[in-house]
């Protein structure tokens, strides 16, 4: 088997050759917040934003974004997720609406980076449908929660 690295033998980029890998079930979970002012988290909640339901829309961006990871963060594999899901929660204090996306697969290969960018895009949603009444907002803390599976194992942050 190749070392997996982004590096070939004389230093380039190239995609880390997983073919010999065992496929494995993997599962990987990420979240995203975005602060906002109360007004705006109430107008929300309330279902009164003038776009509509923010919310279900941020979900299916999150969704659809997993889904084409491969496009937008070079070198990463195309995969065949079996699972997305992408759980939006409003929360008071501060206001905000924490993102949580997990992703799902049996493959070779992990899937971090789709639950990464799951959590991003839509909280970046957010953050486009409700710019006009908020401009204020703050996408932040995005990072990996738990992975499962794959030759390393399980992994979860300590906080």
């Amino acid at each position: 088997m190749s070392k997996l690295t982004h590096l070939d033998d004389k230093g380039a980029a190239r995609m880390v050759d997983v073919t010999q890998k065992a496929v494995t079930e993997r599962e990987a979970t990420a979240e995203a917040v975005i602060r906002m002012a109360p007004e705006t988290l109430a107008m929300i909640i309330d279902g009164e934003h003038p776009k509509g339901d923010v919310l279900a829309v941020a979900r299916i961006a999150g969704i659809m974004a997993a889904k084409k990871t491969h496009e937008l963060i070079p070198l990463c594999h195309a995969l065949n997720l079996t699972s997305v899901k992408v759980a939006l929660t409003p929360q008071s204090d501060p206001a905000s609406i924490r993102v949580e996306a997990t992703c799902k697969l049996a493959a070779t290969t992990g899937v971090e980076m789709e639950a990464l960018t799951a959590a991003s895009v839509a909280a970046l949603t957010l953050y486009d449908m409700c710019k006009a009444v908020d401009r204020g907002m703050v996408v932040e803390q995005v990072r990996l929660l738990e992975k499962k599976g794959g030759r390393s194992g399980h992994w979860q942050t300590d906080s």
